[in-house]
């Protein structure tokens, strides 16, 4: 007999759950409350520029093949990946750059240019992070982490790898250039993590990049989505569009039923797997007084990701003529500074460090003919700060571009075409974000693994979780992971031969 899985969101850790489960024949239906899919990877559309809402940066790429080749298709036939060169290109404050890939010797060259003494500890930053990329993704990352014990078997081998540093500390030990610094520890604000806080473990980012690389999907993020949701219909999975969950319900045996819809229709499952914000799902569809782990007392106190400031603009000229390449990051001057002012101090600060993205230098479809689309990124507190970002989005906006035009893009605003832009109401109030933090619970040591809410909920046997508050985090590899790891969860739990 089929069992239904009820699905809360499609995110791509939603829509990896969903044809993982779907080709092993379960019953899937996806519920979101917007118009579109993607959640977080949602596509703005304006004046014939297409913008792609959220993740940009692709890596792993062999965990969407995954997804097809266990339901006997081809990635290929669905979305096309092609590689990026450089991974990125990282700018000081006074505009000198440093390019990164996957080529060794380039690296070294590169590093040459900046402090030929870090090229030795480079190379062995680079075998440490190898040990560390071993064990914190191959061997754990799609492993549960559902009881005590199974953090005490990894604490040696976490003992061993000195989680307990800091990223920044740790590239610190092999590199002594501060500029080199920044750019082989800027990884954890890729995932909300400062990294003067975030456990070196995720200095396994920079080699996950090295080892298969960074890519983009032709179309945007959003083709993938498409992909996803294609194969998902094809195996009789079904997406329920502008369709609000309002409860999980819960019975007196502490199992989930089923979800209350906001029209009033109640959608019975023999499982739910949320994919929204693990503090919303519990502090908004379970009533409290049936949760004894999550309280509300207790998800307050946990410390949260920074959230952000993305402006989305095209243009009606081209900028392939500047020094700019597909994926570019701008560094203020100030770093642990700037990063205390939004991580610590919940200060809007008055400089910023930008991510932008061109994809247009590898996609012109996104714009007009003639046109560049981008994307541009400044990371800024959550919304436990007192800025009024009602009044503050617009000038905070122009503040970025007017940088960008004097230091990099040259008479943008004549040119400007389209414009908006989403801030940390946006990820509050329309992505259900808990205090508006744009990468759910912060990668801290202490948040991580089993100290971090579980992929199975610890008080509802049949509810679990996937997505960036999850084990085993956020980025594109851990969302992905959690899916895997719902999958095999759900699998155990109430397997299609037998009863729950």
């Amino acid at each position: 007999m089929s069992k239904h899985i009820a699905i809360i969101g499609t995110g791509f850790g939603a829509l990896g759950a969903a044809a993982r489960l779907l080709a092993e024949g379960y019953n899937v239906t996806l519920f979101e409350k917007r118009d579109k899919p993607g959640g977080r990877a949602y596509v703005f559309e304006e004046n014939g520029f297409r913008f792609d809402a959220g993740p940009t940066v692709i890596t792993a790429p062999f965990m969407f093949d995954d997804i097809f080749n266990k339901a006997g298709k081809k990635r290929e036939d669905y979305f096309e990946l092609v590689p990026c060169q450089p991974f990125y290109r990282i700018f000081n404050h006074e505009g000198r750059h440093f390019d990164y890939n996957s080529d060794e010797s380039f690296i070294f060259s590169e590093i040459d240019r900046w402090n030929p003494e870090d090229k030795e500890g480079y190379r062995k930053f680079m075998q440490t992070t190898r040990a560390i990329f071993q064990k914190g993704f191959v061997e754990l990352a799609d492993q549960p982490f559902l009881s005590f014990m199974d953090m005490l078997r990894v604490a040696p081998d976490l003992i061993r790898l000195k989680s307990h540093e800091n990223v920044y500390k740790y590239v610190s030990r092999y590199v002594k250039d501060e500029f080199l610094r920044r750019c082989f520890s800027f990884h954890p604000l890729l995932v909300g993590g400062n990294p003067f806080d975030t456990t070196s473990i995720y200095a396994m980012i920079h080699y996950l990049e090295r080892e298969w690389g960074v890519h983009y999907a032709m179309g945007g993020t959003g083709s993938i989505v498409n992909g996803l949701t294609k194969l998902i219909e094809e195996l009789g999975g079904k997406i329920h569009l502008e369709t609000e969950v309002k409860r999980i319900r819960i019975n007196d045996r502490r199992q989930v039923e089923g979800l209350e819809l906001s029209d009033g229709e109640f959608v019975p499952a023999d499982a739910v797997i949320s994919n929204g914000d693990v503090a919303f799902t519990y502090r908004n569809m379970i009533d409290e007084s049936l949760r004894k782990t999550y309280t509300n007392r207790k998800i307050d106190k946990m410390k949260y990701s920074m959230s952000l400031f993305v402006m989305y603009f095209g243009t009606d000229r081209r900028y392939t003529d500047t020094k700019l390449k597909h994926h570019n990051i701008i560094l203020s001057e100030r770093y642990k500074g700037l990063l205390n002012d939004i991580f610590n101090k919940k200060e809007l600060a008055d400089d910023f460090s930008l991510y932008l993205h061109m994809p247009t230098y590898t996609d012109p479809s996104l714009a007009p003919e003639g046109g560049e689309s981008f994307y541009v990124l400044s990371p800024v507190p959550h919304l436990d700060g007192d800025t009024d970002w009602n009044e503050m989005a617009e000038p905070y906006g122009d503040r970025i571009l007017e940088f960008l035009e004097e230091n990099y893009l040259p008479d943008l605003r004549k040119h400007l075409k389209a414009r908006l832009h989403i801030d940390p109401l946006h990820f509050r109030d329309t992505l259900n974000s808990h205090k508006g933090s744009a990468f759910s619970v912060q990668p801290l040591l202490t948040q991580s693994a089993w100290f971090r809410p579980h992929n199975r909920s610890e008080d509802f046997p049949n509810l679990y979780f996937v997505g960036a508050g999850t084990h085993p985090g956020a980025g594109l590899p851990g969302v992905l992971s959690s899916s895997v790891i719902a999958e095999n969860l759900i699998r155990n739990d109430i397997p299609l031969n037998g009863s729950a």
